[in-house]
């Protein structure tokens, strides 16, 4: 590793290079487009900073452009860059919404090197022109996986417009690759090559196994913040008995999602009903017992939950053997009880010898903040949508958005219809909806310092 990245290594408290830095960097430094499978904690910011320290020009502007799935990491791999990096002559700046244009154009003014920033802030720059790629060197897709699990999709593809035509040396890092993330690769890296980590060793796995330490009283509410939190394209949800496959699946109803039940305890047409939205690939969530679901192979499935921990061990395996088909990638999460099912969890693991990771419970807060993060890129991806008439028909309710948001009594009411959205928007069988299309808008002359074009106030990215 040259002299300059040790010393910026040094800096950062770092001994020695984590698995993930050792492995990466070297391909980096070549100029070699890749796509990294590492999980969050595992070092992967510094191994695509490092890198910056010779690849870029530190006589031109805006020469790197790292998107990220929140404004919370955007602050932190900031922070990393200024430590990494700043010492060096390259200045990092964070775009994320929440806060005024002001500061952020003023950064951009004063020669920012590498930008760090979020799809929808990023794209709303561009469409200012207060954020001109023509120079860019290096682009990096940090935690894709999350990103398009937040809504960005649309964001990445109009931002994808406003690159140099000329190949910018591009990298995409995941914690997993399911297939939305592979056509997200397709998309915006040619011919990449494929690094995928785990822990201090390399391999390659189609399914993550993961288990959540749940309190049997929980488990409802807990299934359901793990889906918020996942965003599964569509799932199995395996239960032991055909009481708990009725149950859950009327929780999940209840709570808007598309879900549907399969038991013995259906009529034959209600059954064949299930079955075709099955085989149609239109049921987003199936809810059944083992028994009922063999034989049925749902399309492209991303995830299999298990509602309990199975009887026997052969049922774990049939069970998440249903997701990470066919070359692609999934999830097999278990709901276990924290004493003799988590033995039990183990003990499969170390039978089939399965790297399989405990994950700590989200909370209500963790579900809200990812939930707000992913309605306001659905939001702001259509507000960028809409023309000039559209903008000043929407102005005459600016008045009424103020006055219900002052208001603690009537702020029910904005809740209600940013949840309406949402659940129309997210809660919907597959294929029955698309998600809003970020067209690219030509620049406009603004109308103040700190607005961006035919925007109406309230809550930016």
């Amino acid at each position: 590793m040259p002299a300059e990245q040790r010393e910026a290594a040094e800096r950062a408290g770092w001994k020695t290079l984590m698995p993930v830095q050792a492995r990466a960097i070297p391909y980096l430094l070549a100029g070699r487009d890749m796509i990294i499978q590492a999980r969050t904690g595992s070092g992967k910011t510094g191994a695509f900073l490092l890198p910056m320290l010779t690849s870029i020009d530190r006589t031109k502007r805006m020469q790197a452009l790292i998107l990220v799935p929140t404004r919370e990491l955007a602050v932190q791999v900031c922070r990393e860059a200024q430590t990494l990096c700043g010492s060096a002559g390259l200045k990092p700046v964070a775009l994320y919404g929440g806060v005024g244009y002001g500061p952020q154009v003023e950064a951009l003014k004063d020669g920012a090197h590498i930008i760090v920033g979020t799809p929808g802030r990023i794209l709303d720059h561009m469409l200012r022109r207060t954020l001109v790629l023509d120079d860019l060197a290096m682009l990096i897709f940090d935690e894709a996986d999350r990103m398009l699990s937040m809504g960005f999709y649309p964001d990445m593809l109009a931002i994808q417009r406003y690159m140099p035509r000329r190949h910018v040396h591009s990298c995409m890092f995941s914690a997993t690759f399911p297939d939305e993330v592979k056509r997200a690769a397709r998309a915006f890296i040619k011919e990449p090559e494929f690094i995928s980590l785990s822990n201090d060793h390399v391999h390659v796995t189609d399914t993550a196994h993961v288990f959540y330490k749940v309190p049997g009283t929980d488990k409802d509410r807990a299934l359901v913040r793990i889906i918020e939190i996942e965003n599964p394209t569509s799932a199995i949800i395996f239960c032991n008995t055909r009481a708990n496959v009725h149950y859950v699946a009327v929780v999940l109803s209840r709570f808007g999602y598309d879900a549907d039940e399969l038991s013995a305890d259906r009529s034959q047409q209600e059954r064949e009903q299930v079955l075709d939205r099955v085989r149609k690939g239109t049921l987003r969530f199936l809810v059944a017992t083992d028994v009922a679901a063999r034989g049925i192979d749902i399309p492209a499935l991303s995830h299999v939950f298990m509602y309990e921990t199975p009887e026997d061990s052969e049922s774990y395996i049939h069970r998440a053997g249903r997701t990470g088909r066919a070359g692609a990638t999934g999830v097999a999460i278990t709901l276990v009880n924290p004493n003799e099912e988590t033995l039990e969890i183990q003990r499969i693991a170390r039978t089939f010898s399965i790297p399989i990771e405990e994950r700590v419970l989200p909370t209500d807060a963790d579900v809200s903040a990812v939930v707000t993060e992913r309605i306001t890129a659905l939001l702001e991806a259509r507000l960028r949508e809409r023309d000039n008439l559209a903008a000043e028909r929407s102005r005459r309710f600016i008045p009424l958005a103020r006055s219900l948001a002052e208001s603690e009594d009537e702020s029910a009411i904005i809740a209600m219809l940013l949840d309406d959205y949402y659940q129309k928007t997210l809660h919907v069988p597959p294929g029955a909806t698309e998600m809003p299309k970020a067209q690219p808008q030509p620049p406009r002359r603004e109308r103040s310092n700190d607005r961006p074009p035919h925007r109406g106030g309230g809550r930016r990215r």
